[in-house]
């Protein structure tokens, strides 16, 4: 920073004791759940004993009472998040709307440009993703929705500190002090040689002259960004959107030469649709969201820590058309008590979770470090995997996923019985889309056009005497699997060979996938089928499109 505007001296901040209304079950319960965000996903039970520093009993406890939530789920002595808790994350993304109103624009910049384009809020004094629109590439931008980064280090970092307070460069400072390298940062690499705080002030007023703001290599060497705010009508900054490269691409310089006007010309377009877009959703008025956890609580007993699940349900109580409630309302939502749902406010609000505007709360960026980052970026095989291996177990044969490719099937998950005879089905293996159970449940969704041109594709020579070839009689038979919601293939691709399939279906209702059971003939008839393995693969596949709907309102996920 300049002569002029000298950093303030440092503070050494609040003492960051608990306030005596705090919930410490729910604290310890957000420890565990930071900690397996920052761990990837998933750890074992004792790491995260070490890591909270919480005693295993109550370690176990949390993890059930997670687990009962859908939050994770255990393998083992593992803990793994779910698709599940990205609620969690979505309640504060839908409440936000900025991802809804400003995504199409981010995507359709880094289409034009072929680079990635994030957006990005501030969070303390770091900056945290929102929305990613990544290129494919060997070398391409990693981060994740939901990912903290320090301000310093970052392209959006100087212009959100442009309307920081004393307060916030005193918190900065403090945190400087404290973590000199980064290494409370897992989302990038530490930081080798530490940058004097003057540097970074300095940065803070270029931006502020400048209206724009580079990361040349501060993060790691190649990696360089162009950011610029997107400001609400009033002046404020809503959030900043970057475009981001390599130096095998683009230095700062070109970056900055080449991608500035576009990335203005984006920048006034969304702050058009923040000021002209649709008024947010009339709020319903959702009650009850936590009465179910009085029945956990007396099925589970101990085991159940009710008061963590409680809190975790008032961020859900947030969202779309809700983006502040006050207290009443939150209990109203919730079905909770006043009482109750004070507490957990006054706990969710002391680890910046929440925020107090008067007698209003509203949800922080904060939320987003609950679970999303590593599940921002998961695929429908993993999603499925666990759910098929579920179904497997249950029906004792082998199961799988998978996806049209061409006039193929190309599987992407299978999970064998580990049966001596069993369907062996390697994951990325191809087989005719017309003579499969799962080909056949994804071509009968296919628009009459499309589908009738892939028929008219399909080999005529019969794989078995029982293949059915033909476009019209193919026809009829999609026709048979769009009226019934399942395919049953018998002994068509090979003699022997059983299967019957049901679609995985999107958010909008349109079929991405399919889910099967293959067994051999002997195994089970093809009424026994229907009526024994039918009821569960229905039921698998629900579950899967309930993570994936979950999964994909915020962030993309691919289907290979």
């Amino acid at each position: 920073m300049t002569t002029s505007h000298p950093l303030p001296p440092p503070d050494p901040g609040p003492a960051g004791a608990p306030p005596p209304e705090a919930v410490a079950p729910l604290m310890r319960g957000i420890a565990v759940l930071r900690h397996l965000t920052d761990a990837g996903g998933g750890a074992g039970l004792s790491e995260l004993e070490r890591s909270t520093g919480l005693a295993r009993s109550t370690v176990d406890r949390i993890v059930a009472t997670l687990a009962r939530m859908g939050h994770v789920r255990l393998d083992g002595r593992t803990a793994h998040l779910t698709p599940r808790v990205m609620e969690l994350g979505n309640a504060y993304l839908a409440a936000l709307r900025l991802p809804a109103l400003l995504r199409e624009h981010a995507d359709a910049l880094a289409d034009a440009l072929d680079e990635s384009v994030s957006l990005a809020v501030a969070d303390g004094d770091g900056i945290r993703f929102l929305h990613q629109a990544t290129r494919r590439r060997a070398l391409s931008l990693s981060f994740r929705i939901g990912d903290l980064l320090p301000a310093e280090r970052t392209a959006p970092g100087p212009l959100l500190a442009t309307e920081w307070t004393a307060a916030d460069w005193r918190r900065w400072q403090a945190r400087r002090a404290a973590d000199p390298t980064d290494r409370t940062f897992p989302a990038v690499p530490p930081r080798p040689h530490p940058t004097p705080d003057h540097a970074f002030g300095t940065a803070v007023e270029r931006a502020r002259s400048d209206g724009w703001a580079l990361d040349d290599q501060l993060i790691e060497p190649g990696l360089v960004a162009l950011s610029a705010p997107v400001r609400t009508a009033d002046g404020r900054i809503a959030c900043v959107v970057s475009v981001v490269s390599h130096t095998s691409r683009h230095s700062a310089d070109s970056l900055r030469t080449a991608l500035l006007p576009p990335l203005r010309t984006t920048v006034t377009a969304m702050e058009a649709a923040l000021t002209a877009g649709p008024p947010p959703p009339a709020p319903d008025t959702p009650s009850g969201l936590a009465g179910w956890t009085g029945a956990s609580k007396q099925e589970l007993g101990r085991e159940f820590v009710e008061s963590l699940a409680r809190g975790l349900t008032v961020i859900t109580a947030f969202g779309e058309g809700r983006p502040s409630l006050t207290l009443s309302a939150v209990a109203e939502a919730t079905g909770l008590a006043r009482a109750t749902a004070r507490r957990a406010l006054i706990t969710l609000e002391h680890l910046g979770h929440v925020t107090a505007h008067g007698r209003d709360f509203r949800l922080t960026p904060r939320v987003l470090a609950l679970g999303f980052p590593p599940l921002s970026r998961t695929t429908l095989p993993r999603i499925a995997r666990p759910h098929l291996t579920a179904l497997t177990g249950r029906v004792q044969d082998s199961s799988a996923l998978a996806v049209l490719a061409g006039d193929d099937v190309q599987y992407t998950a299978w999970i064998p019985t580990g049966r001596i005879m069993d369907v062996d089905i390697a994951v990325g293996s191809r087989l005719p889309a017309h003579a499969t159970s799962v080909g056949r449940v994804l071509l009968a969704a296919l628009p009459p056009e499309e589908r009738a041109a892939r028929l008219a594709r399909s080999a005529a020579d019969p794989l078995t005497a029982r293949t059915v070839t033909g476009p019209a009689d193919l026809a009829a038979a999609l026709d048979r699997v769009h009226a019934d919601g399942y395919a049953l293939v018998d002994e068509e691709l090979e003699e022997g060979l059983r299967s019957i399939a049901v679609p995985v279906r999107d958010r909008d209702g349109t079929p991405v996938a399919a889910v099967n059971v293959t067994l051999h003939s002997s195994r089970r008839t093809p009424e026994q089928c229907v009526t024994d393995v039918l009821p569960a693969l229905r039921a698998t596949a629900a579950d899967i499109e309930t993570d994936l709907h979950i999964a994909t309102r915020f962030a993309r996920v691919p289907p290979l």
